[in-house]
């Protein structure tokens, strides 16, 4: 069913309890994967670049999955690339954080409908856009291999990947089709 507007504008996604539970999961996974390496407690760290968001030991993810959520800014400069990472990465990560904890929070507070706000709505996008991405990697899909996969015999085990996947793809096309404007809203 994805996800559809009500006539009070909210914003409702109807879910089975298997559902919630594969989102939920989904979320704690991607959390797990976007917290960098020893975050918890790092004593040496300088206090001023700790204040202002700057992360001297950022550097390119070897995971492939996590190199594509938090990529380089510059392909054909990894001097310039490195010090981008240097500004920019801890906002990165923490941004993908709160939208997976924002999907964390309404599955938790929702029985079988979850209602969200806009911003909630904008966190979803970012979530299931994050969760895609990783689950592409993981299955190597690509626009030439889609059908293929599509097609896997029920003892590949990639099948259950590319199944979550194509859901999520599913869910995150309802969601955009949602927050698209309508003729309706449009001024004249």
């Amino acid at each position: 069913m994805g996800f559809q507007r009500t006539d009070s504008a909210r914003i409702i996604l109807r879910t089975e309890e298997f559902e919630r539970a594969l989102l939920l999961s989904l979320a704690d996974q991607l959390c797990s994967f976007i917290l960098p390496d020893g975050q918890a407690g790092d004593c040496d760290a300088d206090p001023l670049e700790a204040m202002v968001g700057i992360d001297s030991q950022a550097q390119r993810p070897q995971d492939p999955a996590l190199a594509r959520l938090l990529p380089d800014a510059y392909l054909d400069d990894e001097e310039a690339a490195d010090e981008f990472r240097r500004f920019t990465e801890r906002s990165l990560r923490q941004a993908k954080l709160a939208h997976a904890s924002t999907v964390q929070d309404t599955l938790r507070r929702s029985g079988d409908k979850v209602v969200l706000s806009q911003d909630e709505a904008l966190s979803w996008l970012g979530f299931l856009n994050d969760a895609r991405i990783t689950l592409g990697v993981r299955i190597e899909i690509t626009e030439d291999n889609h059908e293929e996969l599509a097609g896997l015999p029920e003892d590949d085990p990639r099948l259950a990947s590319f199944q979550v996947y194509d859901w999520l793809t599913y869910l995150q096309d309802s969601l955009i089709r949602v927050l698209a404007p309508q003729e309706s809203d449009e001024p004249a």
